[in-house]
């Protein structure tokens, strides 16, 4: 199975099962309820497990949760550790209803201060690290290959933390010391206070995964500074780190026309209330992880269409599929997970009635609900009885106004050669 690599700009093979397959994705930096698109590597990360584990691979995921962060202060100066702990319980009761399922290990950037410490000692040692008035900082012009994840060179990279007392402009927070207002801090060797954003990740991810991993995830907006700076923290401390540089694209915004259904607050909650995970799920399957994704009404009203197509389906008579039709999958997803295709593939066995690689293949992808066909309630069966007996003596008239009557009930009736099946209106 190949995955495109930011690190190498190339599509680069995992080893071959049972692997393992370690993989570390950053999670949320929780002070509110996530954005809609903070969902898409949870996403990406779940569905990639799962079909990893389908083909024989060893898989484990850790996802962690930063519960400690200058967005939090801000948010709420005073009450920023109660913030943390409530909005970390609105992260994962929302990704929770997407019905993936949780990551093998969700750690929050708190659990792991003492590894976070210990880190940042270890590039003090190799004199990748210096203290200034309390905060402590990571040199980066003796790490030669800084810039090289995200393409920049080491004599273009933008300063990234103004402050007068760092002994270059390029260099970034290891450690920060106490501010006044910050409820929430650390002792350390370097004084009072608490991680950088980066050492956080470092840290965690070698904690639960290893020095060396298979694969590290998240939006292509944490490239840099987030992810160039985790790389030469773990790199400069001697750790290999993770070999594949997964980066999804960002949820776009066309206008605020694009998500009237919304408003203005585009929140996971809302989208789950407003569509449901089922909607959403195949929203984010219609578009390759790599690229970027258009959240709008009309996009979401055609994933909406496409789930009750794929539920329709299944209240019809199956037919045996073909042999090989369930390696076509297999060749779609291990070609740098191409869902676009995948989810093609799917549409292609809904219409063909190929039922059985079809529930199998929604079940992988979270959308196992749609396998279940709708009943209709007794008022509309009651209608469709009605249809059917007007057909019977040909009084059209009477069959067209009640399948009217269906159609504003929300479903629609369609003649079959024992008579007819009734299903949701897409």
């Amino acid at each position: 199975m190949n995955l495109y690599n930011t690190l190498t700009r190339s599509e680069d093979p995992l080893p071959p099962p049972p692997g393992p397959i370690r993989m570390y994705f950053c999670g949320p930096t929780v002070y509110r309820r996530i954005h809609v698109g903070n969902a898409r590597p949870f996403v990406i990360s779940a569905w990639l497990r799962r079909w990893l584990a389908e083909i024989g691979y060893q898989v484990k995921l850790v996802q962690n949760i930063t519960d400690v962060n200058d967005k939090i202060y801000q948010a709420a100066p005073g009450a920023s550790a109660q913030l943390a702990k409530d909005a970390a319980g609105w992260y994962i009761e929302d990704t929770g209803r997407l019905g993936l399922g949780r990551p093998d290990v969700e750690p929050r950037a708190t659990e792991t201060i003492d590894e976070q410490i210990a880190l940042i000692e270890e590039l003090f040692r190799r004199d990748l690290a210096y203290a200034a008035g309390g905060d402590v900082y990571f040199r980066v012009a003796r790490f030669p290959s800084y810039g090289q994840l995200s393409g920049q060179r080491p004599d273009q990279v933008q300063e990234q933390e103004p402050n007068a007392r760092k002994e270059d402009p390029r260099d970034f927070a290891l450690w920060k010391g106490h501010k006044e207002g910050e409820d929430t801090w650390w002792e350390s060797p370097w004084g009072p206070g608490r991680p950088g954003w980066h050492i956080e990740c470092s840290a965690m991810a070698e904690t639960f995964l290893g020095p060396a991993f298979e694969i590290h995830g998240g939006g292509l907006d944490l490239i840099f500074p987030h992810h160039e700076n985790e790389l030469a923290q773990s790199r400069g401390a001697g750790r290999a780190f993770a070999t594949i540089w997964m980066h999804n694209g960002m949820l776009e915004m066309s206008g605020a026309d694009m998500h009237k259904s919304l408003g203005n607050d585009v929140s996971l909650h809302n989208a789950l209330e407003a569509w449901g995970p089922e909607v959403l799920l195949i929203f984010f399957m219609g578009a390759h992880w790599h690229s970027s994704i258009d959240f709008s009404d009309a996009a979401l009203g055609s994933a909406k269409a496409q789930a009750a197509g794929f539920r329709e389906a299944f209240g019809r008579e199956k037919k045996e599929a073909p042999p090989g039709e369930w390696g076509r999958l297999v060749a779609a997803l291990e070609d740098n997970f191409n869902t676009p295709e995948a989810l093609a593939i799917l549409h292609r066995w809904r219409s063909e009635g190929y039922l059985e690689p079809l529930a199998r293949a929604l079940t992988l992808f979270g959308l196992g609900s749609l396998t279940n066909p709708l009943e209709a309630p007794p008022e509309v069966v009651a209608l469709a009885e009605e249809r059917q007996a007007a057909r019977t003596t040909r009084d059209w008239a009477a069959a067209d106004r009640l399948r009217a009557e269906i159609a504003a009930s929300g479903w629609e009736v369609r003649d079959t050669a024992g008579g007819y099946h009734l299903g949701p209106k897409g």
